[in-house]
């Protein structure tokens, strides 16, 4: 029996009628803030280049999609083979210069086509609306990486920005900027915004949802 299946095993017996209290009192949503502190505590250690500690995150990491999928096949709705089999078959059909007759060269044609198959198919959850301005953004996305999304979408699709993001100071202090460099501001305003009993994380994830409101009024004028 593989790996895989002795901590499957595992998981199954903890949530047994005879198995641990904790365990078996968990739902998808009680395990959401556990599943966000894992995935931040292995970030971490790749950030520190700590590969002992990067094995131990991800076996924590694993083991909150094991409890996940435990949780539905008890309920009914999907198991963990069905979550590996998706995942499996996503792989393969957006990898068609891998494993098919579609030849691609570089990172930026294999990125192109990735996001073309991934139109194409058939998504769960709410339907999206494909005459939106902005596509879809997970809506727990932390703020930083929500904001890069924005600005990302804004250049890809030439959106009509202007009046709401300064183009030339974003050009302008990207030049001045190397990783250390924005590190340091980051934190700086980060700090500032602690001594004034301000709000960093929500105060950029209401200024991106400003812009993309903002942007989108322009777009349909």
């Amino acid at each position: 029996m593989s790996a895989i299946d002795d901590l499957r095993q595992t998981m199954a017996r903890l949530r047994a009628p005879d198995g641990c209290p904790w365990d078996q009192e968990q739902t998808h949503a009680t395990l959401v803030r556990c599943l966000i502190d894992e995935v931040s505590e292995l970030i971490d250690t790749i950030d520190r280049q700590d590969y002992p500690h990067m094995r131990e995150e991800l076996g924590d990491v694993l083991i909150q999609i094991v409890f996940h999928a435990q949780i539905a096949a008890e309920r009914g709705r999907f198991t963990f083979d069905d979550v590996a089999r998706d995942i499996n078959d996503k792989l393969v059909r957006r990898h068609p210069h891998v494993f098919g007759d579609r030849k691609l060269g570089t990172s930026e044609e294999v990125i192109t086509e990735w996001e073309k198959i991934k139109a194409t198919e058939k998504k769960n959850g709410p339907a999206v609306n494909q005459s939106a301005v902005f596509k879809e953004l997970p809506p727990r996305l932390p703020a930083l990486m929500f904001a890069e999304a924005v600005w990302k979408q804004i250049e890809k699709k030439n959106l009509p920005a202007e009046g709401v993001v300064d183009a030339a100071q974003v050009q302008a202090l990207g030049r001045q900027l190397d990783e250390a460099a924005l590190g340091r501001m980051l934190f700086e305003l980060t700090a500032a915004a602690r001594v004034n009993g301000l709000d960093p994380e929500g105060a950029l994830r209401q200024h991106a949802v400003r812009v993309m409101t903002d942007v989108t009024t322009r777009a349909a004028r």
